[in-house]
C-alpha cells in the first residue's frame, strides 16, 4: 500500500499560504482562470484560490455562468436521484456535529434483515433505484459482516415494479480486509468524508476512534488497495473556513488522481444543520450563497467529478445548485434509522441532522422537470463495469454525457410508467421527447426509441 503520509496530501501551511496570496484578485486574473476552466481540464490550487478570493458580485456572476456551461457540457441536463438509508445509529464516537454521538441518550436502533426488507420495499415503491447506506461506527453492533448481510438483503429485495440496482455505502474508515468484503458484495461507490481537513478543528470536534485524522484521510488508499475504485469524498461545511476546505478537497482529489489514476467519483458538499443535542458555535458558518459559490468553483476545478447535494438544503437552494454543478441529489429523504415506515417527521429530534427539503420524490421530480432538467435513476456505468479508470476515461473528456442522456431517459421512462403522478407523467413525457431529439448519434437515438417502446410494453432495466 502507498506509504504517503497525510501531510503529503494535505499540506496545511501551503494551502493557507495560497489562500493568503490570492485574496481580492484582480479581475484580469479571475477572468483568465475562467477562460482556462472552459477547457474542462481542471484547475490548479493557485487558480482555484483566485476564484475563492473574490466577493465581487460581477465576477461571481461570471463564475456561475461558466459553471453552468461546464456542468451542461459534461453532465448535460440529467440529475441522478437516490435516497439515504439509515440502517443503524449505534456509534462509539462523540463527534460534536452529529446527533448520533454517544452523548445523545436516544434509544438506539439497529434494523434486522426483515426490517431492512420492509424499508427497501417502501423505497422501491417510491421509485428509488439507488440507495446510500448509513451505519454508525460500532464494532460490536455494526460489524462488517452485518453490513455485508444487509447489502445482500437489499439487492435481493424486489417488488413487482421495483428493485435497488446500486447500493452506495458510507461506513467508518476501516481495514483493507473489510473493504475487500464490500468489493465482493458488489457495492457501488464507497463514500467517506474528512468532515474538516483542518487538523486543529478536526481534533476539537472529534472524540473516539474517528478522532484519528490519518485513519480518516488514508482510508481511500486502503479502499483502493482492496479493489474499490469508485470513491466519494466530501467536507462538512461550517466546521472551518470554506475556502480552506475547498482547496483541501481539491488537493485530496488531485492526490488520488495522481497516485491511482482515478480521482473521486463524487464530491459531496453538505452544510452543518441543526440536530438534537448538537450545539455548536460556528465562527466559520457557510451561508447558502457561500454554498453556491463552493459548488460553482468545484465544478470548474474538478469538472469530471459528480457532485452530490442532500435534502439538508432548501428547495430554492437546490434548484440553483442543480444548474451550477450538482449531478446527484437525494430526494424524499429521512435521516432516522428505519424512518421510511414512519409517517411523522422525526428528522429534527432523532435524525442525524435536520432536513430542509421535505418534498416527496415525485414532487422533487416535478420541480426538476419544471427546470427543464432530466431526472435519472441510471446505474448503467456500475453494471457495465465503467468504474474507476474506465469511468474517468469517458468522464474527463466529457464523453460521459453521451451515455447519460439515453440511460437517463430510459430509467426515467420506467419511473413514469410505474410510479409517477398524472402531472409528473404528462410533463415527464414531454421532457423525454425533448432530450430524445437531442441525442446526436442516430443509431443510439433509434435504439433508445426502440427501448422506450419496450418499456411501455412492460420491459424493464434496459440500458447502454
Amino acid at each position: 500500500m502507498n506509504k504517503t503520509s497525510s501531510q503529503d496530501i494535505i499540506n496545511e501551511d501551503k494551502l493557507l499560504s495560497i489562500l493568503e496570496n490570492n485574496q481580492d484578485p484582480h479581475s484580469d486574473a479571475f477572468e483568465a482562470v475562467l477562460k482556462k476552466a472552459q477547457l474542462k481540464k481542471g484547475l490548479s490550487l493557485e487558480e482555484t484560490a483566485i476564484l475563492l478570493g473574490t466577493s465581487d458580485q460581477i465576477l461571481l456572476e461570471k463564475l456561475f455562468k461558466t459553471a453552468r456551461q461546464i456542468k451542461n457540457d459534461i453532465y448535460g441536463e440529467r440529475l441522478v436521484l437516490f435516497a439515504p438509508f439509515y440502517i443503524s445509529d449505534y456509534c462509539v464516537n462523540d463527534c460534536d456535529y452529529c446527533a448520533f454521538h454517544v452523548r445523545n441518550k436516544i434509544i438506539r436502533k439497529k434494523l434486522n434483515q426483515q426490517e431492512i426488507r420492509e424499508q427497501v420495499t417502501i423505497l422501491e415503491n417510491m421509485g428509488h433505484k439507488r440507495l446510500l447506506l448509513e451505519f454508525g461506527e460500532h464494532p460490536a453492533e455494526n460489524p462488517i459482516d452485518y453490513v455485508v448481510e444487509s447489502i445482500k438483503t437489499i439487492y435481493n429485495t424486489k417488488t413487482d415494479s421495483g428493485e435497488i440496482r446500486r447500493v452506495n455505502v458510507n461506513i467508518a474508515a476501516t481495514s483493507v480486509e473489510d473493504y475487500r468484503k464490500l468489493k465482493e458484495v458488489g457495492i457501488g461507490t464507497y463514500q467517506l468524508f474528512q468532515e474538516t481537513y483542518h487538523r486543529e478543528t478536526y481534533k476539537n470536534v472529534h472524540h473516539g476512534p474517528k478522532a484519528d485524522y490519518n485513519r480518516q484521510l488514508l482510508a481511500h488508499d486502503r479502499a483502493f488497495t482492496a479493489g474499490l475504485d469508485d470513491l466519494g469524498i466530501g467536507a462538512l461545511f461550517g466546521l472551518y473556513d470554506y475556502k480552506f476546505e475547498v482547496l483541501a478537497l481539491l488537493a485530496h482529489a488531485q492526490y488520488l488522481d495522481k497516485t491511482y489514476g482515478v480521482g473521486p467519483h463524487t464530491i459531496s458538499v453538505p452544510r452543518i444543520q441543526p440536530a438534537n443535542t448538537v450545539d455548536l458555535d460556528l465562527p466559520h458558518e457557510a451561508s447558502e450563497s457561500d454554498l453556491l459559490k463552493i459548488i460553482a468553483i468545484l465544478r470548474l476545478a474538478v469538472p469530471y467529478t459528480g457532485m452530490i447535494l442532500s435534502t439538508r438544503e432548501s428547495e430554492a437552494t437546490r434548484k440553483q445548485a442543480f444548474e451550477l454543478g450538482i449531478s446527484q441529489a437525494s430526494a424524499g429523504s429521512v435521516t432516522t434509522t428505519g424512518g421510511y415506515s414512519d409517517k411523522e417527521d422525526h428528522n429534527a429530534t432523532t435524525g442525524q441532522f435536520s432536513t430542509a427539503d421535505h418534498r416527496s420524490l415525485d414532487k422533487v421530480i416535478l420541480g426538476i422537470l419544471n427546470q427543464g432538467l432530466l431526472p435519472s435513476f441510471c446505474t448503467a456505468c456500475y453494471r457495465k463495469g465503467r468504474t474507476g479508470e474506465a469511468f474517468m476515461d469517458i468522464a474527463k473528456p466529457g464523453e460521459i454525457h453521451n451515455l447519460c442522456r439515453p440511460n437517463g431517459i430510459l430509467t426515467f421512462k420506467e419511473y413514469l410508467e410505474d410510479f409517477a403522478s398524472a402531472e409528473t407523467k404528462l410533463k415527464g413525457e414531454l421532457i423525454i421527447k425533448k432530450f430524445l431529439r437531442q441525442i446526436p448519434n442516430e443509431n443510439i437515438k433509434n435504439e433508445t426509441t426502440a427501448k422506450l417502446a419496450h418499456i411501455s410494453k412492460g420491459k424493464r432495466d434496459l440500458y447502454f
